[in-house]
């Protein structure tokens, strides 16, 4: 007998990725990439900067395949960070490739993203943030963290990463005194590599983040292990997945963009596309 239909892989496959590594040349890099993306007829976006590539692309297996072997061609890439999930279908209206003056924006630009903080495995993140002396920090913003964290995370508040710097100082004396370890974690991985090399440019030498970010986690740590409650916030239509990268149960509200699930529609007494609690509570 073959396999049944819900044992069938969903078709699309999504590949989130990035790497620090100097670029040259942006807008002629711009233009080779939306020809290679094109013509493997991908969807997504990716953006360029002086100091590297980053982004999410979805295709069939064989053209993301084929596109990611070629950014591993590209100047410092072999070593590209990519984390790979499924999708029922496109969750791209089109493909964009962007050039920007950061890749994942931060307006620290004395902050070497190749200096980061010390790499943590998924076993290892959860020994780290199980030991209630260290501070565990989400760096992403107010909207992610509301639909699902890590157990004793602290919230900056943030409504953008730009805004991280600021708070970190602001609370810098009520969070760590000498010696305390530091953890963060960020959607992919790629906040964290700016973020923890802030941390250590301000002086904090203990300071640790996941590497490969909740995707990373969610798709290896098994859930009876999980320490995640909760979904995690994606940038592409299918707004949320749970373990084993699973799209969630998540959608955008078409007026603010923020993700709402059904029951907060419901208990609004709107349907979809109508505005939600977010948007009333800001009325």
């Amino acid at each position: 007998m073959g396999p049944r239909m819900t044992d069938l892989p969903l078709p699309i496959k999504v590949a989130a990725l990035y790497r620090f590594t100097p670029f040259e040349d942006l807008p002629a890099l711009r233009g080779r990439l939306l020809e290679l993306c094109r013509g493997q007829q991908i969807r997504g976006t990716l953006l360029i900067a002086s100091e590297g590539i980053n982004g999410t692309i979805a295709g069939s297996d064989v053209a993301i395949d084929a596109v990611i072997a070629a950014l591993r061609e590209l100047p410092g890439c072999a070593e590209l960070d990519v984390k790979y999930s499924r999708a029922p279908k496109l969750p791209f209206q089109r493909m964009k490739v962007r050039i920007k003056r950061e890749i994942v924006t931060m307006g620290q630009p004395q902050v070497d993203p190749l200096d980061p903080g010390h790499y943590l495995s998924p076993e290892q993140w959860n020994a780290v943030i199980a030991d209630p002396e260290t501070v565990v920090i989400d760096t992403r913003n107010d909207y992610e963290v509301a639909i699902g964290t890590f157990q004793r995370a602290i919230d900056p508040g943030t409504r953008s990463f730009r805004q991280f710097p600021d708070w970190f100082r602001a609370h810098r004396k009520d969070l760590l005194s000498p010696g305390t370890k530091v953890a963060m974690f960020c959607t992919g991985g790629i906040r964290c590599e700016k973020s923890t090399a802030f941390l250590k440019a301000e002086g904090i030498d203990e300071v640790y983040h996941l590497k490969g970010g909740i995707l990373k986690y969610l798709e290896d740590m098994p859930p009876e292990q999980s320490l995640w409650q909760g979904q995690c916030y994606v940038f592409d239509e299918r707004v949320s997945v749970g373990h084993g990268l699973v799209p969630g149960e998540y959608t955008s509200c078409k007026a603010c963009g923020r993700p709402v699930n059904e029951a907060d529609l419901e208990r609004c007494g709107i349907g979809p596309g109508a505005g939600c609690p977010q948007c009333q509570a800001a009325a």
